[in-house]
């Protein structure tokens, strides 16, 4: 008997399909950080917070004054697990205290990449989030069995390089996929 060996989708995007009905992923846009047989977790890359960095410094350093070009950094709801941690997406070039290599890309998950991001010595490119989404294991594979999701390998320019709004759009269209062109009923044939 020939063993398949399953296909992980770390480093790729998920799109929620238009008939996703859960609210926390609706017209979503996920960037898979991991995704193995232990399950899979992920940052919603397009759904900002409505914080931005100082929102996030002040908390941090209270007695530090706040620069006004860190009220123009979004920080984005990366998903509803763990609200209050922080994940920072950046190019792999740059190493912090807690950075995990993600091939091209790296995530940090410690403060100083933030106090650098603020100091203006940070990474050229970068996304902030607060909270991730998980999947137990075999839960992601049932959901894209179940046409929940579509992936693609992601693509560091549409998550560092266009505003939010068009990501998810754009991540469809290298898959030659227009979303609203798809139907909100579901089956297999």
């Amino acid at each position: 008997m020939n063993a398949t060996s399953p296909s992980y989708l770390k480093h790729h995007f998920l799109m929620a399909m238009p008939h996703m009905a859960d609210p926390n992923f609706a017209q979503t846009l996920i960037y898979l950080i991991e995704h193995n047989r232990e399950g899979a977790m992920g940052l919603v890359v397009n759904r900002p917070s409505g914080l931005n960095l100082a929102d996030i410094l002040e908390q941090l350093r209270p007695d530090e004054p706040v620069g006004l070009a860190n009220h123009q950094v979004v920080v984005f709801s990366g998903g509803p697990v763990q609200t209050d941690r922080g994940f920072v997406l950046h190019p792999a070039d740059a190493q912090f205290q807690a950075t995990l290599g993600l091939g091209e890309l790296g995530v940090t998950t410690s403060q100083d990449v933030l106090f650098a991001i603020a100091d203006g010595v940070g990474p050229k490119h970068y996304f902030i989030a607060l909270g991730y989404a998980g999947w137990q294991p075999g839960q992601l594979e049932a959901e894209l069995v179940d046409n929940v999701w579509l992936s693609c390998p992601a693509q560091p320019h549409i998550l560092f390089d266009l505003p939010p709004e068009q990501r998810l759009t754009a991540a469809a269209a290298s898959l030659g996929v227009d979303l609203d062109l798809l139907t909100t009923q579901v089956g297999h044939a």
